[in-house]
């Protein structure tokens, strides 16, 4: 399904089936900074796109994280999904298996070439639009979506994208509508690997501190606060599952 109208000056439309994207919005500062070696490099993307590896980064955790997270929408996804950020592994392509004959899956990111990888992984598909945008600035009208899907994308914005990032989450679900995140979370206490966790952080992930020593609601901005929210978390409390209602 093509995004709205008012989308197309400022995304570009990526076909399921063939990606070939051109750059129309500037890659964030931060972003080629801190991440170019997990997803901007070529040779990033080639490795990482292994689903044995990303497995092994997530300690096993990573199917386990993905059914928690598609459980939350549904057996049967209806109506409109957007998925803000590509993901490496299948965590997209058994979304799209989710997605109703009526209903459509659309997928933001700001980078090309995550676009063009996740791309290769699906197939012609109809109902799914891949579309680079950026989360913080999301090119879509109010409550255009039924539901909203983040995957560890929280953890590697700086604080003040993270706030718009949910603010804008939360604007274009509808009424009644699920935001659903699944992202790190501060272990207990006596966790094995909090110390490693420690290391990993302060020197790959900058700005995941963030999420262990607050939580995830206190970057959504007081106009957006949703109606409710449940909280989940897993392996120890290393990860969490969030679903804001709005």
């Amino acid at each position: 399904m093509p995004p709205p109208a008012d989308s197309v000056a400022t995304a570009t439309l990526v076909s399921a089936a063939a990606a070939t994207t051109r750059p129309t919005l500037p890659i964030p500062r931060y972003l080629e900074q801190a991440y170019w070696w997990a997803y901007v490099h070529p040779k990033a993307v080639h490795l990482f796109e292994r689903e044995w590896l990303v497995n092994l980064i997530l300690f096993g955790n990573y199917t386990r994280l993905v059914d928690a997270a598609l459980d939350e929408l549904g057996e049967t996804v209806a109506g409109r999904t957007l998925q803000v950020a590509c993901v490496y592994g299948n965590l997209t392509p058994k979304l799209r298996r989710r997605i109703s004959t009526a209903g459509s899956l659309d997928v933001v990111d700001i980078l090309p070439i995550q676009l063009k990888n996740l791309a290769a992984k699906m197939p012609p598909d109809e109902r799914v639009a891949l579309l680079q945008g950026d989360s913080s600035s999301l090119a879509c009208p109010d409550a255009s979506y039924d539901q909203v899907l983040l995957f560890f994308l929280l953890h590697e914005q700086p604080a003040h994208v993270r706030r718009a990032t949910l603010a804008e989450a939360m604007r274009v679900v509808k009424p009644g509508g699920r935001v659903v995140i699944v992202d790190y979370h501060r272990p207990v206490a006596l966790h094995p690997l909090r110390l490693l966790m420690t290391g990993v952080f302060r020197k790959l992930e900058p700005y995941a501190m963030d999420l262990w020593e607050n939580e995830v609601e206190a970057f959504i901005p007081p106009r957006s606060r949703p109606s409710s929210i449940l909280k989940e978390t897993y392996y120890g409390g290393l990860y969490q599952k969030l679903v804001l209602v709005r």
